[in-house]
């Protein structure tokens, strides 16, 4: 290779994503489920926008996080999905280099206020159930809003080293990416170059944004666990847990897949690669799908609100 087309591939103008590496020709077949939890995903959330947004009877806490909740599945999945159906059905695999580190950001930044989101409604679930006497006057509309605005400063803060980094590497051995999206390990390992500070501060990330937020979860289901074991009734203590069903199920949906997917990563030398990257971008992208079916049909409130919803259009 000469001088000149190294020093012109040092920065390169586009990316290639491969999609799913390996199972090229089965593309559109796979388009099939990523494309119904797109729909789904992106049909769920804003209807919980829309249902929390027309009812002020749900303008309270749980359910101004759970719109925070919502926006950032709806970036999430809006960051990778359009995209990855693009590579399916078109074979459109090129990506700009500023895009790509664009979407990077937003991949990242909107798990991260995710996770934040999680810790926030284990806080109000803490506060409902142990200190309920208190929740209106702990809990107001301005503690709530820099409750939501921590949360979603410290994901921009966390994430935004993370495309500055990866833009002052030289790209010097290729510019094909074996995924759909744009993740932050896979375009830094890329780089001709020593990255070990964008590794390390990717696993510094990691640890700051869902190793803490795990911790601070468990501490609160510790207590509000605490709590209901000390009321009379098994039925008291029943339906106090049953008010933390939604958040708990969400809560499992999006850190158990994350954990299977590094242990994977980290143990799994021997599953086929596009298996890995198969199971990894369906179980990164599933909880947006999953978490408006779980709160439409396990929040009594939003549940009762779509019925009537429907059976207004029905009449």
């Amino acid at each position: 290779m000469s001088d000149t087309n190294i020093n012109n591939f040092t920065n390169p103008s586009t990316f290639i994503l491969r999609g799913i590496p390996g199972l090229e020709e089965a593309h559109v077949w796979l388009s099939i489920p990523f494309c119904t939890m797109y729909i789904t995903a992106f049909l769920g959330n804003f209807t919980i926008l829309c249902i929390v947004k027309r009812d002020p009877s749900l303008h309270c806490p749980m359910y101004y996080f759970l719109c925070l909740l919502a926006i950032s599945d709806l970036v999430l999945s809006t960051s990778i999905q359009p995209k990855m159906l693009s590579i399916f059905w078109f074979n459109f695999r090129e990506i700009d280099f500023s895009a790509c580190l664009t979407q990077m950001f937003f991949i990242h930044c909107s798990s991260a206020v995710e996770s934040g989101v999680f810790v926030a409604m284990a806080l109000d679930r803490y506060v409902a159930i142990c200190e309920p006497l208190r929740y209106s006057t702990i809990l107001t509309n301005t503690i709530v809003a820099k409750l939501g605005l921590a949360v979603v400063m410290r994901g921009v803060i966390l994430v935004l080293p993370y495309p500055f980094l990866a833009r002052q590497w030289p790209y010097c051995r290729t510019n094909i990416i074996p995924e759909p999206y744009c993740g932050h390990i896979a375009v830094v390992n890329l780089a001709c170059a020593d990255i070990r500070i964008s590794s390390y501060y990717g696993l510094f990330v990691v640890f700051c944004v869902k190793g803490l937020d795990v911790i601070f979860i468990a501490i609160s289901y510790t207590l509000i666990l605490r709590a209901i074991f000390r009321l009379p009734t098994k039925d008291a203590q029943l339906k106090t847990f049953g008010t933390c069903g939604s958040h708990l199920c969400a809560t499992l949906a999006f850190y158990i897949p994350g954990l299977f997917i590094s242990i994977a990563y980290r143990f799994g030398q021997n599953l086929p690669m596009h298996f890995y990257i198969f199971i990894s971008n369906l179980f990164l992208l599933m909880p947006s799908m999953v978490n408006p079916i779980i709160y439409g049909v396990r929040t009594k409130q939003i549940r009762t609100r779509l019925l009537w919803l429907f059976t207004q259009k029905v009449t």
